[in-house]
């Protein structure tokens, strides 16, 4: 576990003693755990070089887990059609400790457009999704999740960030400019099954020439898609 924590938190491949240095174990152990590692797929070695790097079994393996595996199921096929109905990629967002993680995506039906990879992950209260996703929390996990993972100058300006996750839930949505993307418009709609939401039904909403849907009438074909995926999940999906 302390290999797989480690290769997840660096944005490079180690190699055999720096994962023994930095795990604080011998490279006879650490050697032995990295055979039985990449022999299960968990780790692959980078092609020509004796450095390893974390495979996607793990998300694949979370992925798989009935909670996710249905709510994909279900919001796939209406993804698609907003996707159509738009002309704008959109992605599904859940929360994974303190990063919103997005664990589906559908292309848009034209040549151009922000296509978010599966598997993206960025902290939570730093992310339109993220910021959604809290905002719709019950008021006791939303003040734990803002002592946790806020920054220190989110933690610092805490009335101004409680400010801004209360107007999001006002209205029902998130439009925030992209702070990636110049010219991007995030939009972000609650997925909610219950009192909490679940997940995030987003798009990086793109202006360009030659479109017929302005970002007002995305936003209500986004909050109606969600509403939609949030009743399909209350029934739950069908049986087998």
């Amino acid at each position: 576990m302390d290999i797989l924590e480690l290769l997840a938190s660096t944005t490079t491949p180690l190699n055999l003693s720096e994962i023994s240095e930095r795990v604080g174990r011998s490279k006879s152990e650490i050697f032995r755990m990295l055979r039985v590692l990449e022999r299960r797929h968990y780790l692959e070695r980078v092609p020509d070089s004796d450095h390893y790097a974390l495979s996607n079994r793990l998300f694949l393996l979370g992925m798989e887990r009935p909670p996710i595996k249905g709510l994909l199921e279900i919001s796939l096929p209406f993804m698609h059609r907003l996707s159509d109905e738009t002309g704008q990629s959109c992605h599904l967002v859940v929360p994974s400790d303190e990063f919103m993680v997005v664990i589906a995506r559908v292309e848009p039906p034209s040549d151009l457009g922000l296509v978010v990879r599966i598997g993206h992950r960025r902290p939570l209260l730093s992310s339109t999704s993220g910021m959604l996703i809290t905002a719709f929390q019950p008021e006791i996990i939303r003040n734990r999740w803002l002592d946790a993972y806020s920054t220190a100058a989110e933690r610092k300006d805490r009335t101004r960030l409680i400010q801004k996750l209360s107007s999001i839930h006002s209205q029902g949505y998130a439009a925030i400019p992209s702070p990636v993307v110049p010219g991007i418009v995030d939009l972000a709609a609650p997925v909610l099954p219950g009192s909490a939401a679940v997940a995030a039904l987003a798009i990086p909403y793109m202006r360009r020439s030659g479109l017929s849907v302005t970002q007002e009438r995305a936003i209500e074909l986004l909050c109606s898609t969600a509403e939609t995926i949030s009743g399909k999940l209350r029934v739950g999906p069908p049986c087998a």
